[in-house]
């Protein structure tokens, strides 16, 4: 580890060896968008001497006047402090403000809790390891409202001892910090994979509320039934996990043609109304494609389609 990684350990050194007023470790934020304000103002609320920069202006003044300290340039900004987290739109915002720091990011350690994908996580960290920058990869799976307070929730992957080390300090974001594995790519792939999980069935929810909308029923009507079929949701997941982990099929009562057929229904109803089928019709094709290859059960849902 470096310096910056020995530091942490104690959470009271920056990397220049003095020591704050606070005793807590300063900490740099790049990128001040909605989240990033809010990662900014956890470490503020804990009295974390922090740092902040933006690409465009006019964004800090909340934070300033809380007591963080703007930088002029990113590479002030990642001079500042021993921890540096960056937080902005994909990783070729991340590349475009790191190819601006030069040496500066040299000893001490990077946080990227920006979404992307688990490649670039690790073509990111293999960069910051050609300039010898300690790099953890991380996701936030909560909003922003939740950061600071017991709901938030952010995953980590990297090395195990970076992540140890720098634990106390990660705390203050609040809620619960997950390390997933020393695979950098690893937290970007469970974002990727939660968060299809999350957009689908919010489409799906919104797709049927404008159906249900078209035939009389409001929202406020609809709502409490939609929570019945979340109810039932944790089993499901539960049981396909452990039957797909153990390489089995889902044991499943309805059939494939079953299924079919009810979502064909959904197709038309959808249809007459002038409603968008665009996702209705993936799931009818794809389980059209099933039947045709002699499948029967729901559960081919899980299995690799070629087309």
């Amino acid at each position: 580890m470096s310096k910056s990684s020995v530091a942490a350990m104690t959470d009271i050194q920056p990397i220049t060896g003095s020591t704050t007023a606070t005793g807590l470790a300063p900490v740099t934020i790049l990128g001040l968008g909605p989240m990033g304000q809010a990662l900014a103002g956890a470490f503020l609320t804990a009295r974390h001497p922090t740092t902040v920069w933006n690409r465009s202006p006019g964004k800090d003044g909340d934070l300033l006047a809380r007591g963080a300290a703007a930088a002029a340039t990113a590479a002030d900004a990642v001079a500042a402090s021993p921890l540096v987290i960056i937080c902005v739109l994909d990783y070729d915002a991340v590349q475009a403000v790191l190819g601006t720091v030069g040496d500066a990011l040299r000893g001490r350690t990077l946080v990227n809790l920006t979404a992307d994908l688990p490649a670039r996580a690790r073509e990111t960290a293999a960069w910051a390891a050609d300039h010898g920058v300690d790099y953890l990869d991380g996701s936030i799976m909560t909003p922003t409202t939740t950061i600071g307070g017991p709901g938030a929730r952010v995953n980590y992957s990297g090395p195990a001892e970076l992540y140890a080390a720098w634990a106390p300090t990660l705390a203050r974001l609040g809620g619960t910090s997950n390390h997933l594995g020393t695979d950098p790519g690893r937290a970007a792939a469970y974002d990727i994979a939660l968060l299809d999980f999350f957009w689908t069935s919010m489409s799906g929810f919104m797709h049927a509320l404008a159906l249900a909308r078209a035939e009389g029923v409001t929202a406020a009507e609809l709502a409490p039934h939609a929570k019945g079929i979340a109810a039932i949701m944790p089993d499901i997941i539960d049981h396909y996990a452990s039957r797909i982990s153990a390489g089995e099929d889902p044991e499943e009562t309805a059939t494939l043609a079953s299924a079919t057929t009810s979502v064909g229904h959904l197709v038309h109803a959808s249809a007459g109304h002038g409603l968008d089928t665009a996702v209705l019709d993936g799931v009818a094709a794809h389980f059209q494609r099933a039947l045709d290859s002699g499948d029967d059960v729901v559960s081919v849902l899980n299995r690799p389609t070629v087309t």
